[in-house]
Formats: C-alpha cells, structure tokens, sequence
C-alpha cells in the first residue's frame, strides 16, 4: 500500500542524500538574471542590515558578531556556509536587505534543471551550484529544488558539519 503523504517526505531525503555526494565534473553556477527574481506568494522574508554589496538572488549567512548578513561561501568556513536566506533585493554594506529564509514558489531568474534539480551554496561568494560542483574543502547543504526549468523551492535545510572529503 502506497502512503501519498511520506512521498514528499521521501523524495526530499532523496534530494538531499543526492546532493551531498561528490562528483568528479564540474559544471557552472546558475547565472540569475535580478529582474527576473520574483519572491512566490507566501515566501517567508525578514529586513536586515548588510554586512558587503549584496545583489539580489545571492545566498546569504548572518554573522551574529556584526549583526548583519554576509554573502554564503561553500569553502571559506563552517560559519560563512550556513546559509540563512537568499537576498531579494539588493544593498550596500550597511543598508537594510531583504532577505528570503523560505519560499515554496521563487522564480529565481535562472535556467534551471530539472534532470539534476538539487542545487548547493557555491564557492564563489553568493553563488548558487549545481550538486556537480561540490569537491573536497566544501561544507555542502542542499539550498534548493527545481519545480521547473524557472521555478524552485528555496529552503536551506541545515549545514554539514564538516567539509566534503575527496
């Protein structure tokens, strides 16, 4: 008997499992184009103060220390990895950013796939990664999941605890 309600549910460890090994090609980060990032209906939004320029559609971390949110970098450090949100709009450093912490229905403004959907922090500062990216050094944590080819679901779900060995 099938239980419709743990499919979700299992397709997202599936996900994520799929996301946290390593591959040997690399492909590039997504290329998201700012007009065309638009926030879904009940996308979860919060206002903070930018810690460095932020463009809209970069990852973001939030540095208790100065209070304020970072770009996200897959291989700086632990702390620089744990993505909190993603910038829906940009700022300088100092400015008032708004930042995305969930959204079931982002238009990312990016071409997405939908044959490898899961994506990562990437190690370019800000940048989203496909799964194929990750290499050795990386703290990788899925960050989201192609709906289709232009729609995802942004939901970072935790940081690893350690980087990604070879």
């Amino acid at each position: 008997m099938k239980h419709p309600r743990l499919l979700p549910f299992a397709s997202c460890l599936l996900a994520a499992a799929f996301c946290l090994l390593p591959f040997a090609s690399q492909a590039a980060d997504l290329t998201i184009t700012t007009t065309s990032f638009i926030p879904g209906a009940r996308a979860v939004k919060t206002i903070g103060t930018a810690g460095a320029t932020i463009t809209i559609g970069q990852l973001l971390y939030f540095d208790s220390t100065a209070g304020t949110y970072k770009l996200a970098d897959a291989n700086a450090s632990a702390s620089t990895a744990a993505v909190i949100g993603i910038a829906a709009s940009a700022a300088a450093s100092g400015q008032p950013v708004i930042v995305i912490t969930e959204d079931d229905d982002l238009t990312l403004g990016a071409t997405l796939s939908m044959t490898a959907p899961v994506y990562v922090m990437s190690a370019t500062a800000g940048g989203v990664a496909p799964t194929a990216d990750i290499t050795t050094g990386w703290y990788p944590a899925p960050i989201l999941v192609a709906k289709s080819t232009t729609k995802c679901i942004f939901k970072p779900v935790g940081l690893r605890g350690t980087a990604a060995a070879s």
